[in-house]
């Protein structure tokens, strides 16, 4: 056996094959996206006004009579302009950290997606709101 392996070495020698692995062999590694894009900082801004909007919509419409929808919120928003900002904070750390995971898995795509869907979900909320206030 030893003269098999010995004898396939020199063969493979002698031909000019490389029998060393190389670093080259491997492909390279995707490159890292930075979190911080322009159109990151452009749909942050927009998700914070939304959330801002929602806070003050809310607010007007509990002032109003009406009673909040969410049931999560609701602790949140029957506390006053504290409870709101407190709960407004959370949520929208909550939807800024579920994107900032994705981007972290390398899920760029499922990314993007995320944060236009929950930039949706609050436009249609605090469009919902102001149509229950007129």
């Amino acid at each position: 056996m030893k003269y098999l392996l010995t004898i396939i070495l020199f063969s493979a020698l002698a031909q000019g094959q490389s029998v060393v692995a190389t670093s080259s062999a491997l492909p390279d590694a995707p490159g890292r996206l930075p979190f911080w894009s322009l159109e990151k900082k452009v749909s942050v801004g927009i998700f914070a006004g939304l959330v801002a909007a929602d806070a003050i919509t809310t607010q007007h419409g509990l002032n109003r009579g009406f009673q909040e929808a969410n049931p999560l919120m609701r602790p949140f928003v029957t506390r006053g302009v504290a409870g709101e900002a407190a709960g407004s904070a959370l949520g929208f750390g909550t939807g800024l950290g579920v994107v900032y995971l994705l981007h972290r898995t390398h899920h760029y795509k499922a990314e993007r997606i995320a944060m236009q869907v929950i930039i949706g979900g609050e436009g249609f909320v605090v469009a919902r709101n102001i149509h229950a206030l007129r």
